[in-house]
């Protein structure tokens, strides 16, 4: 069997993709993916159109979505998040359909369930051999874990591995197997891994940002959580990196050995594994090549499928044994939920990603937060964009006190007897709106751009367009 291609067009024709059908494309070189942008520029040139384009996330790279959107070749699209980029192109009102927001666990609950059904999937693979075993780990765009693609390959009526990389077969070390693999396509770039560094992935020097962490980091001492075995997911953001870091040097001075660190790993996760904290990393996506390396050489830091990290609809899932999340938020309402979508002005500039998944399935979940952003309230009455239900959030940290959901009485009695200033949400947002002043509230028009999915499969909320 020949599983090579001559071209990305072959592999389209040969894949048997026609108008209205539904391709697929994964995430993990973020902004340095060329993949999504080439095999769409081919479909756009076969004049195959109306098509549902299903993307574990888009970036700014992928701007050239809008021209496809406009001449009807991309007519619905399905995303865990979108960057401002395109996000504001769609707040604009600049897609007929909605776009359909999901969580990195509803995803492939999703597809395996056969809700959004795959015909074509498309994977960056880094490494590849010509029966289609592929890696991120190896190869000149090496990326890491291909955890959210795996689903897709597996699930796909026809998947295509596109790589610069082609190896002899057999390729052992593979995180795709051959069986899931229709053809190969060899092209001279797949992407820049630089771009795997997308957004805010080091540490902040900013003193309210430092002081959240720590104020984080108590939170987690008080809790009762930090002991052997403890288990933990940290986003990218500044403040959750500084308290990744104050959290490795409270569990190197205590001793405590940890069970798992989780999620999109960065190097600051690294140092921890290394450094004793942890037993091992359970990594869907790399966010820096420090990680990339890590994945690469220490038989500890293990790759997983979006399957087993976060859907709510497998056997088990890793979120399920989970004991602390940090997570950011654009916004958090008196009632703590929580808007990753939209930025204050209601534009779309984000998604939920993992945001709700470990929320629902860690025991404390907690957001840090500045109590304003430019000059703009963070704690609001009602967000914009419910992403994240209150119902799952636990804490809220500030620079100017800590806020414990009224569900959590005991975890406000910890707080406060360690000493933790606990302040009722309301009068964080009232000092909030003292500091700030009381901001002018988004305007929208009546059409939908986006309904926000929640893990579960149900719509959570509903995103309007900005009015102009």
């Amino acid at each position: 069997m020949n599983k090579i291609r001559n071209s990305i067009r072959e592999a389209i024709l040969d894949s048997g993709l026609k108008s209205g059908m539904t391709v697929s494309f994964h995430h993990h070189l973020r902004n340095g993916d060329y993949v999504l942008n080439m095999v769409m520029d081919e479909i756009a040139a076969l004049g195959i159109r109306d098509l549902t384009v299903n993307a574990s996330s888009l970036f700014d790279v992928h701007a050239p979505l809008r021209e496809h959107i406009k001449n009807g070749v991309v007519t619905h699209l399905l995303t865990d998040y979108m960057s401002a980029g395109l996000g504001g192109f769609i707040s604009a009102g600049g897609m007929e359909n909605p776009v359909q927001f999901r969580t990195h666990g509803g995803r492939p609950a999703d597809i395996e369930r056969g809700a959004t059904p795959i015909d074509v999937a498309f994977v960056a693979a880094p490494a590849c051999d010509p029966m289609g075993n592929c890696t991120g780990k190896h190869g000149k765009s090496a990326c890491g874990s291909l955890g959210y693609a795996i689903p897709d390959a597996k699930n796909a009526r026809f998947t295509v591995a596109i790589t610069d990389g082609l190896v002899p077969y057999p390729l052992t070390d593979r995180s795709i197997p051959e069986t899931d693999v229709d053809a190969v396509v060899v092209v001279d770039s797949i992407g820049d891994p630089n771009g795997i560094v997308s957004g805010t992935t080091k540490i902040t020097r900013d003193p309210v940002g430092l002081l959240m962490a720590q104020t984080a980091v108590d939170v987690i001492k008080a809790s009762g959580l930090l002991q052997d075995g403890f288990s933990f997911q940290t986003g990218a953001g500044g403040a959750s990196l500084a308290a990744a870091l104050y959290l490795k040097n409270e569990m190197l001075k205590g001793k405590i050995r940890g069970s798992f660190g989780l999620g999109g790993i960065t190097g600051y996760l690294v140092d921890m594994l290394n450094e004793g904290c942890f037993d091992a990393l359970m990594d869907v996506q790399c966010f820096d090549l420090k990680a990339v390396e890590s994945i690469r050489s220490n038989p500890r830091h293990v790759e997983i499928s979006a399957t087993q990290y976060a859907s709510p609809r497998a056997k088990s899932a890793v979120v399920d044994s989970l004991d602390v999340v940090i997570l950011g938020a654009t916004q958090i309402d008196t009632a703590f939920n929580v808007n990753v979508h939209t930025d204050s002005n209601g534009r779309i500039m984000g998604g939920s990603g993992g945001h709700s998944d470990t929320a629902a399935g860690a025991k404390l979940s907690m957001i840090i937060a500045p109590l304003a952003r430019a000059r703009l309230p963070i704690v609001t009455d009602r967000v914009t964009c419910i992403s994240t239900p209150g119902s799952t959030v636990d804490v809220l940290v500030t620079q100017k006190g800590v806020a414990v959901n009224p569900g959590k009485p005991e975890l406000a009695l910890r707080l406060r007897d360690a000493g933790i200033h606990v302040v009722d949400i309301h009068a964080l947002k009232a000092l909030a709106e003292r500091t700030s002043g009381i901001p002018e509230k988004p305007r929208f028009t009546d059409r939908i751009v986006a309904d926000v999915i929640y893990r579960d499969g149900t719509v959570i909320d509903r995103i309007r367009a900005v009015e102009e």
